[in-house]
């Protein structure tokens, strides 16, 4: 099976920690020049440090809001003008919790921007530079929302949602140019963002976070949560030239949670 990723370039988004920064690591290890993406500068610089240590080849990293459009096109514009990006992992972080009733309007707007017109801007301007290298492989990391929504978490199901079917149209249009795109759907893995989400389901269920933690683990049939290298993994070979056949899906890694097919 060749999972080698040797002269390829990657982007991964939302790479200064957590699924990101574990999904670059592995790409890394497979051979992947990454190129890391997220707001905090320091982080990323350490990340990197830990790229180039471990790994070597061509790191670099590149600071960028991504509620600005402005910055991220200029940006990503620039760094194409280099080298071609044949791997783009869109990995954004999700809307905060809450009940979808109590949501006003701007948290859907910016969610929206933030995840799917991000992800929309990143694929326009990449995908040339795929179809030259005579590869690309376009990621999405999303949801089990997208299969079963998730309590009190209406902005992020709604939004998840939205990128799944965006995801799907765009894996049927650029499959002919032997692009893929699918979609990676984490269960609850151990990030600062599921620390959160426990968090506030303990508060709202006045119980404490310990107990609210034990709750979720019972809804999994592995009873235990994901470890961000294990999403990293799903993502990594869905990269790699053995998957060069896999389209427009949606793979959850959740330990079987989702009830659904």
């Amino acid at each position: 099976m060749n999972l080698s990723l040797q002269g390829k370039n990657a982007l991964v988004c939302g790479s200064s920690k957590g699924i990101g920064r574990a999904i670059a690591i592995e790409l890394a290890a497979l051979g992947a020049n990454v190129t890391l993406a997220a707001r905090d500068a320091i982080k990323l610089a350490a990340v990197k440090n830990e790229l180039d240590k471990s790994f070597g080849q061509r790191h670099r990293f590149m600071s960028v809001d991504f509620s600005k459009s402005d910055d991220l096109n200029s940006k990503v514009k620039t760094l194409v003008a280099n080298q071609p990006i044949q791997i783009l992992v869109n990995n954004t972080g999700g809307p905060a919790s809450g009940f979808i009733i109590d949501a006003e309007e701007e948290d859907f707007t910016q969610a929206f921007h933030n995840h799917l017109i991000c992800s929309h801007l990143l694929v326009k301007i990449l995908r040339k530079g795929m179809i030259q290298s005579g590869y690309g492989r376009i990621i999405n990391i999303i949801s089990t929302s997208v299969k079963q929504p998730l309590d009190n978490l209406g902005v992020s199901n709604t939004i998840r949602g939205a990128m799944a079917s965006w995801a799907k149209t765009m894996s049927n249009e650029l499959a002919i140019d032997g692009i893929t795109v699918n979609n990676v759907l984490p269960g609850s893995t151990m990030t600062d963002r599921l620390k959160e989400i426990i968090q506030v389901r303990a508060e709202k269920a006045d119980i404490s976070f310990e107990a609210m933690q034990t709750k979720m683990l019972t809804d999994i049939p592995m009873a235990r949560f994901a470890d961000t290298k294990e999403i990293a993994n799903a993502v990594a070979f869905l990269a790699s030239p053995a998957a060069a056949y896999i389209n427009g899906i949606n793979l959850p890694v959740d330990g079987g949670r989702t009830k659904s097919l």
